[in-house]
């Protein structure tokens, strides 16, 4: 009877997790599959569910320019804010991993500082001071302000790329006389190039999606996707809205399965 207790235990244990993470599923599934839905209504309303089923909105999402030049905007913003995320977090992420000094360790607090900060607070205090420098908003200003908030995620994914990286292979290089760049060149960028990668795609992700950085850094001829899209629900419920959310939705699951397939994506977020 003793030894039945523990295994009832533990059946119960798996049980109640089971039943916890198909309630979580749910809610965190539930919103984006209304989305997909309710893009294929036929009717001109937000309406779950859809009174009728038709692919109009996705034809209309083709005329729709001022939503075009609004993810036009946010892609060139992410793209840059992307390839300058990775070159900073890579160079920070290198003395950071291999050092186990104090300083090293308050350097990696201040680059996660910027997740840690609230993003409306860090969008003022950036207007604050490009105001201060005699800067003003533009396209220049969101890049450098959506950079600071996504080399973290570039940072720590290399870091935990460096974390694996054997030492003594570092060593050997430099003992057949390889200069740091060629070992960093030939040895380091190979072995670590899938953290990178993960970090850059959470880290573009991450500036496509901005609301609040972007919201404080744009001037007025700098049309920002996710506030475009905001603003349109707000005003009078597009349901070309809709359709453009659930190219995005489809979108992001696909590149999702191809970085997975290509970087391991999910056992570097475990």
């Amino acid at each position: 009877m003793a030894a039945r207790r523990p295994t009832l235990d533990v059946l119960t244990f798996h049980g109640v997790m089971i039943g916890l993470s198909i309630i979580a599923l749910i809610v965190l599934v539930a919103p984006s599959a209304v989305v997909l839905i309710v893009s294929f209504t036929s009717g001109f309303s937000l309406k779950f569910p859809p009174p009728g089923w038709s692919t109009r909105w996705y034809v209309e999402l083709w005329n729709a320019w001022q939503l075009q030049f609004a993810a036009k905007n946010s892609f060139v913003v992410a793209a840059w804010s992307t390839g300058l995320s990775i070159v900073l977090g890579v160079a920070a992420a290198l003395p950071i991993a291999r050092s186990k000094t104090l300083s090293a360790r308050i350097l990696d607090s201040v680059f996660m500082s910027p997740l840690v900060l609230p993003a409306l607070a860090f969008g003022l205090a950036g207007l604050m001071f490009f105001s201060a420098i005699g800067l003003p908003v533009s396209k220049v200003t969101l890049v450098i302000g959506h950079t600071v908030v996504c080399v973290p995620f570039v940072v720590r994914n290399t870091i935990a790329s460096l974390a694996q990286l054997d030492p003594v292979l570092l060593e050997c290089s430099a003992s057949l006389g390889a200069s740091r760049f060629t070992t960093f060149r030939r040895i380091t960028l190979p072995l670590v190039k899938p953290g990178i990668l993960s970090g850059g795609f959470i880290a573009f992700m991450s500036s496509f999606d901005n609301v609040p950085v972007s919201l404080f850094l744009r001037d007025a001829a700098t049309d920002m996707l996710p506030i475009r899209m905001w603003q349109d629900l707000e005003g009078r419920l597009d349901v070309t809205i809709a359709a453009l959310s659930g190219v995005l939705i489809v979108a992001t699951v696909a590149v999702m399965i191809l970085m997975e397939r290509v970087t391991g994506l999910s056992r570097r977020l475990a």
